[in-house]
Order: C-alpha cells, then sequence, then structure tokens
C-alpha cells in the first residue's frame, strides 16, 4: 500500500515531559505521538520533529511529520488523535506534505518567547509558564543588550558546552524584550537555535537588566565563544516556541 507523509502542527504544556525527543528513563511529547498514533492507525509510526525542545519547554507550534500507509485522510487525524492523546498535547492542524518533506532540512524560521514575572512575590496561577524574579530589571538596558544580538554572529557563547554540532553560527532576525504588564516578555525570531541558546539569552539579558553586565558587553561575549563568558541558563517553564515558518 502507498504511503503517505502527513504534517502535525503541536501545541503541548512541557511542564510534565522530558522533552520532545524519545527517552528510555522519561515520558516524552515525541514518544506519547509515537504511542497515540501507532494505536489510532494500527501501524508503528515513529514521529519526525522539527524542534526538540527541553524538558519543561512548552509550545504553541512545534511541526512534526510522519509516513503512514492508513487510507484516513490527512486532515482528519487531528480530531482522531485529540481523542486519544493527554490533554497537555493537542493537534493543532494535520495536512497531507510531499513525501520528502521534512521540518528540519528546510528554510525556517522560528519564534521563541521568554516569560519573566516580575513581582515582590510569585504569582501561583504563573508559575508553570514564566520565571518568577522579585529583581529589578532595567528594560532599557536589555533592550539595549538585545539589540548586539540581531544579525549573523558565532553563538558558541550561548550554546551549552559539549553540544555535538557542526557550526555554531546562527541568524537572529529580531530580539524584542518588551513588557505586558508585570510580564517582561523576550521574543526571538531566528533561522534555527542551538542547544539552550534562547535560555541562555535570556539569563545573559536579565544579567544586563540588573545592572551586573554592560550592554556592550554583549559584543565581547560573541567575540569570545566561550560559554562562561555568557550569563546563567534561564529556567525551561519560561520558554514556549510560539511559531514556526517555512
Amino acid at each position: 500500500m502507498e504511503k503517505k507523509r502527513v504534517k502535525l502542527v503541536v501545541a503541548y504544556d512541557g511542564t510534565d515531559y522530558h522533552g520532545w525527543q524519545v527517552q528510555d528513563n522519561g515520558i516524552t511529547v515525541a514518544g506519547e505521538l509515537n504511542r497515540c498514533l501507532t494505536d489510532l492507525l494500527q501501524e508503528k509510526i515513529e514521529v519526525m520533529g522539527a524542534s526538540r525542545t527541553d524538558a519543561g519547554v512548552h509550545a504553541l507550534g512545534n511541526v512534526a511529520v510522519f509516513d503512514t500507509t492508513s487510507r484516513m485522510p490527512a486532515d482528519k487525524i487531528s480530531y482522531a488523535l485529540n481523542q486519544r492523546l493527554p490533554e497537555a498535547i493537542r493537534i493543532q492542524a494535520s495536512s497531507q506534505v510531499a513525501p520528502d518533506w521534512h521540518p528540519r532540512y528546510c528554510h525556517s524560521r522560528k519564534t521563541y518567547e521568554y516569560r519573566i514575572y516580575r513581582a515582590p512575590f510569585p504569582m501561583p496561577t504563573r508559575r508553570l509558564y514564566t520565571h518568577f524574579t522579585y529583581h529589578d530589571l532595567d528594560v532599557g538596558r536589555m533592550q539595549e543588550a538585545a539589540a548586539y544580538l540581531e544579525g549573523e554572529h558565532d553563538f558558541k557563547s550561548f550554546c551549552q558546552a559539549g553540544a555535538q554540532v557542526e557550526s555554531t553560527v546562527r541568524c537572529i532576525h529580531s530580539l524584542v524584550v518588551e513588557e505586558q504588564g508585570p510580564e517582561l516578555v523576550i521574543r526571538v525570531c531566528g533561522n534555527g537555535f542551538l542547544y539552550n541558546m534562547v535560555r541562555i539569552i535570556a539569563g545573559t539579558l536579565m544579567e544586563a537588566g540588573m545592572g551586573r553586565c554592560q550592554p556592550e558587553s554583549m559584543a565581547d561575549i560573541l567575540a569570545a565563544r566561550d560559554r562562561s563568558m555568557a550569563g546563567p541558563t534561564a529556567p525551561a517553564r519560561g520558554l514556549t516556541l510560539v511559531k514556526y515558518e517555512f
């Protein structure tokens, strides 16, 4: 029977998952998709994801593809699959794509948001989707620092040490820091991101906002190509993959 390739747009609350990628030591988003698709279509299914988000990271629109011989129309798979998935994972759309289409091997733009909740005390209802801080953050300083990171650079200083990648050069199309009430949102759009890159950028911008480093030091951090020069890796809970564009 002829195979077809199906694309899924996947939203999830990553709080209780060990990231996207299938692992032996914990429940993952891809693992749950594989389990439920295999049950639904009655054949072994293994999804291929566009972004391998870390443990605790959320997504409004990650993208995955899989191959199937099922006769079920591709656009109907989302409805049937959502009946089986845990509440924390929901398919936003499903569609048939070319047999050789793969989200990781075509030109794309990813947009992430990192949310910081600023207040004297934490707010329980925001604890899963924001990083709480009681520190004063100078938004102007953070915006000034962010401007140094836009464009194409070697982001080795903003990559978790030991990551296996061919190149650490990436292009950030835009990096915006804006206030939304008590929340501060760092929104970054780029052609791709290194391991923990967005969380390290967020941690470094917060250091600038607290006055622990100067905005212009971002140029020196980039030039150093040394992870120890950048700020801490911000906690996963504040990070959401909000959009994938092809």
